[in-house]
């Protein structure tokens, strides 16, 4: 099953500044700028086992934090920039993004201040098993805490994972099918009729809002108008989870590995949900055995989604359930665990981007620029 990775990094400069990329944008085809100015995305092609994957990325990520260096740059693996005002996080001159803020609304400024990771995973030959990649992605959301990278939100300690709640609670709050997780569905066509439907509302809003119809229609299909966690893409067929934050490699790669083989495994063997005991998952079992991959009920990932936006690993319910997963909890250091618990100043948010960026040069093998 062929997987490709996109990862969002914040850039500063030496004393912890959110700067634009510039010229880094030049080094690859296989980087783009993102929606925010301070902001890049390195991506990777589709790689047939996770070991390509791994060095095809490890080879990117070193040759641009390399060329960064020289440039007297950084680039940080933090979900959020932990504090920063609008103004330092500017859009980039994009119709897109500006046809979005005004159909969503004030909460949009929210997304600007996220960086993710996003898993690409290879669309099943059938459309019964592509349905099912979708629903083992859907059960396995809540395990984005295991690399969680901040907490903080324009200097104060929102919740324990930050990126999912201002993603998904407050900038869609408004318009949650363009945003939010989606239940299961027992087929592709399903998700489609989906799709369609949530398209047809987010153009009625736009038009409520005073976008012109020729407009909306010219920027965007209905693949273009959702953001979910879990979703199909056209462009390139695939299976995307978008829910992991920025963060450091190893810890990305390890995520990767089990929810690779998740996915995998259900678009072989099927899965099941078992509704008569939503609180047990036997999605572990069915990577290691035979059979179908057992999911729980989608009130179960509900609940335990919102558990770890609002408590992480703190919270003994989710780490059971990732365990269940078949996940190591203990595996897992998220740069958050190593961030304050306190408020933060603006030039104690700057170190603490620093630092972060010099774990990032640590684990590509180049020396830490000193800060």
């Amino acid at each position: 099953m062929n997987t490709s990775l996109e990862a969002e990094y914040w850039v500063v400069d030496d004393d912890g500044e959110l700067v634009p990329p510039e010229t880094l944008l030049e080094l690859s085809d296989r980087i783009d700028p993102e929606f925010v100015e301070p902001m890049i995305e390195l991506k990777t092609t589709p790689c047939a086992t996770m070991a390509e994957l791994r060095a095809e990325f490890r080879d990117l990520l070193g040759a641009v934090v390399e060329a960064a260096r020289e440039r007297d740059k950084r680039l940080v693996p933090l979900a959020t920039p932990l504090h920063a005002t609008p103004s330092e996080i500017p859009y980039r001159d994009k119709r897109g993004t500006d046809l979005q803020r005004r159909i969503v609304g004030p909460t949009f400024d929210d997304a600007r201040v996220c960086a993710g990771t996003h898993f690409h995973f290879e669309r099943a030959e059938s459309s019964d098993r592509v349905a099912d990649q979708l629903n083992a992605l859907t059960a396995v959301d809540p395990a984005f805490t295991l690399v969680n990278s901040a907490s903080h939100y324009r200097g104060e300690q929102i919740l324990e994972c930050a990126r999912p709640y201002l993603y998904r609670r407050s900038c869609y709050d408004a318009c949650p099918e363009q945003g939010q997780l989606w239940p299961y569905v027992e087929s592709v066509d399903e998700w489609e009729r989906r799709l369609e439907s949530a398209y047809d509302r987010f153009r009625e809003r736009a038009l409520e809002r005073g976008v012109d119809p020729a407009a909306f229609d010219d920027e965007f299909d209905p693949y273009d108008t959702v953001w979910t966690p879990v979703r199909l893409r056209e462009e390139v067929p695939t299976v995307e989870w978008r829910s992991p934050d920025a963060a450091l490699p190893g810890q990305t790669f390890r995520l990767a590995e089990t929810v690779r083989s998740i996915v995998d495994r259900a678009a072989t063997a099927g899965t099941v949900v078992d509704v008569e005991d939503g609180r047990r998952v036997g999605v572990g079992m069915g990577v290691s055995g035979e059979g179908p991959v057992q999911l729980p009920a989608f009130e179960t990932v509900e609940e335990i989604t919102d558990a770890a936006i609002r408590d992480g690993m703190a919270d003994d319910g989710v780490r059971s359930y990732l365990r269940d997963l078949g996940f190591s909890p203990e595996a897992y250091d998220p740069l958050a665990n190593r961030l304050p618990d306190s408020r933060l100043t603006k030039p104690e948010a700057k170190r603490l981007r620093l630092e972060a960026a010099s774990e990032l040069e640590r684990e590509v093998g180049k020396r830490p620029a000193r800060a």
